[in-house]
């Protein structure tokens, strides 16, 4: 028997952004809640505590200010080219597209400005795609980047759940790891697990798995807001679609350890069914972190259009897989050279205007929403300081003077010895006789000329089209990339309630999912590719569903 026991009206199991939000919005329609996590308290806020903040959000104030005309039906178009939904399984998952969209073009921005989260001026244009109009990609630029970035953005529901625990109405218990849910007569009533040992882990450092004690909770409706697997590199590879080539044998990793699937087949045990686990996003622009908080940690780089890509072998990657501009079909490409890693060429002046490194505490200038240093940093000389800190002690990053000493500093990194160095050269010289005239049949030169017509890219994203070989632009860059760990894009099937769904399509009562772990709403409401600034926001738009849905049950 546990030796600790709870009641209560509705069970979280999971504090991430998710968590937090399904918690805040069933204490507000008072009920009582219990928050269970296996990590100490240090985490709360979870994964997304270390993000971007990315926001996605159709035809915005922010937008509008910079003549950028979107839409809804626009927004669609991209989502469903993007997608690419055609399996019986995806039917609520499309559901969920269709409400998601139609939040973030109506409710979702005024949602959390009434709680107080800003945003910055100037949107993003992630996920450029290059193909045809109902192809992959973002037409227009629609991210948003939070003021305060994922901090910012946890920090309102955080401080709602924090309240709620003052009053009584919230139990945190941290150190909580579920094992199992209790099931009677078909109904989910709860969880139990292991208490495990106190730990003064700081935040993102792995912590213990030294089981003191076990609990259960009996609960009237429990939401499973436990994340996906990015942390767990074993369970990505049994993942792994053929159509992404084979997984790779070294990978980084950009989510803590404790993004680790555990509650995936504990979920289907309950009854819950599992769809598309084989949908799923990593970056391929992944660099070794020089100051590294969890176990093989990653930064990926948020690249501009400029720099030269090329794979392994110094051939440059073929139209339109260009820096920033898609994602997945850049990891399938990649992954049939036969080689884990990959090559940006570049020049100081492009590291300057275009390299950003995603994650929290990369950007101290907007999380720490401080506006001169965030002119300093992008607007003045010189790269960023967390840019600059990776040039002077990363691992994968190379800085000469000339391309010689450059190609020699790229072939002594591991694996360097695929690189033919002549091949290098042939690629960079051809594409700076390119930028020699206003016109060009380089693709990538056209589509980075055609960025610089949009304020947001000419202002602070996008350098002004050089010769990567001028000293005057120089000290020459290369950067070694590889592939970082990151979203599960499948998860548990839910209807538009959020309610787990079993085998048959029936609701698994007592049972709600949430955030990554219901695949960001209704077991893959991305598909097989995403827009970008829709991780976070689907971990609100299905945390408000499922804590609004879970109280109402109760």
């Amino acid at each position: 028997m546990p030796t600790a026991s709870h009641r209560t009206d509705v069970l979280v199991i999971g504090w991430g952004l998710a968590g937090l939000v399904a918690a805040a919005e069933a204490a507000a329609a008072g009920k009582r809640v219990i928050i269970v996590d296996q990590e100490p308290r240090s985490n709360l806020g979870g994964q997304a505590w270390w993000s971007f903040g990315g926001l996605f959000f159709i035809d915005s104030p922010e937008q509008r200010r910079l003549g950028i005309r979107d839409s809804l039906e626009l927004a669609r178009q991209d989502w469903l080219g993007t997608a690419g939904f055609d399996r019986d399984e995806d039917l609520w998952p499309r559901r969920w597209a269709d409400a998601y969209l139609d939040f973030a073009h109506r409710e979702k921005r005024a949602w959390l400005r009434q709680k107080g989260v800003g945003f910055f001026p100037i949107v993003g244009w992630a996920e450029r795609g290059g193909y045809t109009a109902t192809g992959p990609g973002n037409s227009v630029p629609r991210f948003h980047v939070t003021w305060g970035t994922g901090p910012g953005l946890v920090a309102p529901f955080q401080a709602a759940v924090e309240a709620a625990e003052a009053d009584g109405r919230v139990t945190i218990l941290p150190r909580h790891r579920v094992v199992s849910l209790t099931v009677e007569n078909g109904t989910v009533t709860g969880a139990g697990g292991d208490i495990l040992a106190p730990s003064g882990a700081v935040r993102g450092v792995a912590s213990s798995r030294d089981v003191v004690d076990s609990f259960a909770v009996t609960a009237g409706a429990t939401v499973v807001a436990s994340g996906g697997i990015g942390g767990n590199h074993d369970l990505v590879r049994r993942w792994w679609p053929e159509r992404l080539g084979t997984a790779p044998a070294t990978m980084v990793t950009g989510v803590p350890a404790y993004v680790d699937g555990s509650m995936q087949p504990i979920a289907s045990a309950a009854g819950a069914r599992i769809i598309n686990g084989d949908r799923m996003w990593h970056y391929v622009e992944g660099v070794q972190n020089w100051d590294p908080v969890w176990p093989g940690h990653g930064i990926r780089i948020l690249p501009g259009p400029s720099s030269l890509w090329l794979d392994a072998t110094g051939s440059r990657l073929p139209v339109p897989l260009f820096p920033g501009f898609d994602t997945l079909g850049t990891l399938a490409h990649l992954r049939a050279t036969g080689y884990d890693h990959s090559w940006f060429v570049l020049s100081q002046k492009i590291i300057e205007k275009e390299f950003t490194l995603s994650g929290s505490e990369q950007n101290p200038d907007l999380t720490g929403k401080d506006v001169r240093l965030l002119a300093a940093s992008r607007l003045g000389k010189g790269a960023a300081g967390p840019v600059q800190a990776f040039m002077d002690r990363g691992a994968d990053f190379v800085v000469r003077n000339d391309l010689d000493a450059l190609i020699a500093g790229m072939r002594a990194l591991p694996g360097g010895e695929a690189l033919d160095g002549d091949r290098v050269r042939h690629e960079v010289e051809a594409r700076d006789r390119e930028v020699e005239n206003d016109f060009t049949k380089d693709a990538q030169i056209a589509m980075l000329r055609s960025a610089r017509a949009f304020r947001g890219d000419r202002l602070i994203r996008t350098a002004s089209p050089h010769r990567i070989l001028d000293p005057k632009s120089g000290p020459l860059i290369a950067v070694k990339l590889h592939v970082l760990t990151r979203k599960s894009l499948g998860g548990i099937e839910t209807d538009l309630s959020a309610r787990a769904l079993g085998a048959g399509g029936e609701p698994v009562p007592g049972l709600f999912a949430a955030g990554e772990a219901s695949g960001f709403g209704g077991g893959g409401v991305h598909g097989y590719r995403a827009l970008e600034g829709t991780f976070v926001g689907g971990c609100l738009f299905s945390g408000r569903i499922a804590g609004r849905a879970a109280a109402a049950a109760v």
